[in-house]
């Protein structure tokens, strides 16, 4: 048996940023704040003009060093912080095969404070991920050994990204990725062009692929529906967030009268966010995001689906790559498990930073079962440290 007694010595949040060339977001050109923030104009949100993430650093007293990431596109050294002031004075000293207690040990902090969500949420995710990480270091297992076991060794992925200017650019955008073995695409609703009738020509022209329609959160639900009802000859398998994530009873009116599954998930941060959902029938595909969640509640999220006779259907990270190996860790030991988003404007990017055997070719994510998340970072990403 392999000896896993260790102690927690340091915990680093490591804040990153690549610039890169401004690209139109959803079809426009939006303008660049002195702090490099973009705002979308379709559903207001705060987007970063470059590429952030946090990285975090497990090291314990046998040298052995676990990984983990969360969102640092906005604010991003908010999370240094609370590991600094909070987080590594409580862990220092602790048993990181404990990694459930710790989570719920943290949670508990703050809890009474109101600090179920947000930043403080995000930290904990990236401090549960490198924990996992170092549970299958120590134990010398991948970590889906640790949540029960690969039921996948290859997850199918959808493409969340369909490039162009015009319906026929996006078809072609579209035909390039089916040449390469892609067969489940994701069309986001945005005021530059009619995206509805960009559905019905991809059905036309690829009948044998999942589409997919995120409405990104900005409608009532009488909106919603009438938008469902247009695009119900698509056969659509899911339409993804059609109303404000705190309208628990619009999102319910709208899954019950829509034909279309719906789906919806990624801004949750624990099981309580489902469960909420859940219990309300608001949706019946779950999109639990690593870089928010954590693994511990992943988990959690993707147990509590099955008792509800959901589906699960990850959201794909837009970080460097740690977490989505988590993702992908964690997706493969679940059993319903259709399609994880692929975010093909984003991965390729940073794969190159990292020592990694995961990927997503033809199709499908590769599942590595290397001890812990089978990610490693390479000397050259610490080029990137925002001081």
């Amino acid at each position: 048996m392999p000896d896993t007694h260790d102690a927690i010595t340091r915990i680093e949040a490591i804040y990153l940023r690549i610039p890169r060339a401004q690209t139109p977001h959803m079809g426009l050109m939006p303008q660049v704040n002195e702090r490099g923030y973009i705002v979308d104009p379709d559903n207001g949100t705060l987007y970063p003009a470059d590429d952030r993430t946090v990285v975090l650093k497990i090291t314990c007293e046998s040298g052995k060093v676990g990984w983990g990431e969360t969102y640092g596109i906005t604010a991003g050294k908010v999370i240094g912080e609370l590991v600094r002031d909070l987080i590594e004075p409580t862990l220092r000293g602790r048993d990181p095969i404990d990694v459930q207690v710790i989570w719920q040990d943290l949670y508990n902090m703050m809890r009474v404070r109101g600090y179920t969500s947000g930043y403080w949420l995000d930290a904990l995710a990236a401090v549960d991920i490198a924990l996992w990480d170092l549970c299958g270091k120590i134990l010398n297992q991948p970590v889906h050994k640790l949540l029960g076991g690969k039921r996948r060794a290859t997850i199918p992925a959808y493409i969340t990204n369909i490039t162009g200017s015009g319906n026929d650019a996006r078809l072609q955008s579209v035909e390039t990725q089916y040449d390469r073995g892609f067969r489940a695409f994701k069309v986001h609703a945005a005021r530059t062009y009619d995206y509805i009738s960009l559905l019905r020509d991809l059905r036309q022209a690829f009948p044998d692929v999942a589409l997919m329609l995120d409405l990104h959160w900005v409608h009532t639900s009488a909106e919603a529906l009438s938008i469902i009802r247009k695009v119900e000859g698509c056969d659509l398998t899911f339409v993804e967030a059609p109303c404000r994530y705190e309208d628990i009873d619009g999102l319910a009116r709208v899954a019950k009268g829509s034909s279309i599954a719906i789906a919806g998930g990624e801004e949750w941060r624990t099981v309580y966010d489902a469960q909420a959902r859940l219990k309300a029938e608001a949706l019946t595909i779950i999109q639990p995001e690593m870089g928010r969640s954590g693994i511990t509640q992943f988990m959690r999220m993707a147990n509590l689906a099955e008792v509800y006779h959901a589906r699960v259907m990850p959201h794909a990270t837009i970080g460097f790559g740690i977490f989505m190996a988590a993702s992908l860790q964690a997706s493969a030991a679940i059993e319903d498990l259709p399609f994880h988003e692929c975010q093909n404007n984003v991965l390729p990017r940073h794969l190159p930073l990292f020592d990694t055997q995961m990927n997503c070719e033809a199709g499908f994510y590769t599942v590595t079962d290397a001890p812990g998340l089978g990610i490693e970072p390479k000397d050259a990403l610490w080029n990137h440290i925002v001081a």
